[in-house]
């Protein structure tokens, strides 16, 4: 059998809604079988600037029902602004994921937003600083200067992690995180259900990565979905660049890097024991793992 390649993945089928698709029918499409059910769980890049037609598209074509938002809180500003939205990014001024994604929400969509990245992952990374590091970065946040404390943990740690070695913490110390995610994608209310975070490659193919090695798909399809977002990515590459070199990282984290998904893959089994006891350890019980296999999977 020939190995399933990122060109077999069908373009997004939304003009303003980058790397969108379907993620069983993509799989169906790189698999001889139909192992998924299509029509219900999907990925995208940001969807916050999304025309009337896609914005409607998502509701009345797609039957969206749960949008779960996987960036943090300095993303949402940061996206705000780019929209002339006045909204403060003093750190001293307390903020939501809520409150700045509220201007770009759509009528009848559940909104979920989880980042992957805060919580015990955020300070995972801090510590990783050197001292002096450490508290100049304090120092910025607590003047309000957000993008100047970013721009040490940007260069310092997470440019040399790379994003396998992000994806490996986003595993150790995203439990909670995860776990709320897959708390909801264990419950059929929540589908049909669109999963992103701002490129809708790395945060968002970890999340599907997982779901779809809970479903036995094989990890040279999972791959090539994943390396499917560098294409569909393609058209913004350049501006993607510059804000990456802007907070201290490489061009590369624009990309996807050949065996990201293999590596995840590995990490996950002969680290943490497979993904049924990697979900166990974080709090997603046998049980829920079967109510996403159930809806998942097609029936035979």
């Amino acid at each position: 059998m020939s190995t399933p390649q990122p060109s077999l993945v069908p373009s997004t089928p939304l003009k303003s809604i980058l790397n969108f698709r379907d993620v069983g029918l993509t799989i169906n499409a790189l698999l001889p079988t139909s192992p998924l059910r299509p029509c219900l769980f999907y990925r995208s890049a940001r969807p916050d600037n999304a025309s009337p037609a896609d914005r409607t598209a998502l509701t009345s074509t797609y039957h969206i029902n749960s949008i779960i938002d996987l960036r943090s809180t300095t993303e949402h500003i940061n996206q705000a602004n780019k929209r002339n939205a006045k909204i403060p990014s003093s750190a001293v001024v307390p903020h939501t994921e809520f409150r700045v994604a509220e201007p770009v929400k759509i009528d009848g969509i559940n909104y979920h937003e989880i980042n992957l990245n805060g919580g015990a992952f955020a300070r995972a990374l801090l510590w990783r600083l050197r001292w002096s590091s450490l508290a100049k970065l304090l120092s910025y946040m607590a003047l309000g200067y957000r993008n100047e404390a970013i721009i040490i943990v940007g260069s310092e740690v997470m440019a040399p992690r790379g994003l396998i070695g992000l994806g490996k913490d986003s595993l150790d110390y995203g439990t909670s995180e995860l776990r709320n995610i897959f708390s909801l994608l264990a419950d059929s209310k929540s589908y049909p259900t669109l999963v992103h975070c701002t490129q809708g490659k790395d945060r968002t193919g970890l999340v599907v990565l997982l779901l779809l090695l809970l479903c036995d798909v094989p990890v040279d399809a999972i791959s090539a979905d994943y390396m499917a977002s560098e294409r569909e990515l393609a058209s913004e590459r350049e501006e993607r660049v510059k804000e990456m070199r802007e907070v201290g990282m490489g061009e590369e984290f624009a990309d996807c890097p050949v065996g990201w998904a293999e590596e995840m893959v590995r990490y996950i089994q002969e680290i943490q024991g497979g993904v049924g006891r990697y979900m166990e350890k974080i709090g997603v019980d046998k049980e829920m793992q079967e109510r996403i296999r159930g809806m998942m999977l097609e029936k035979r």
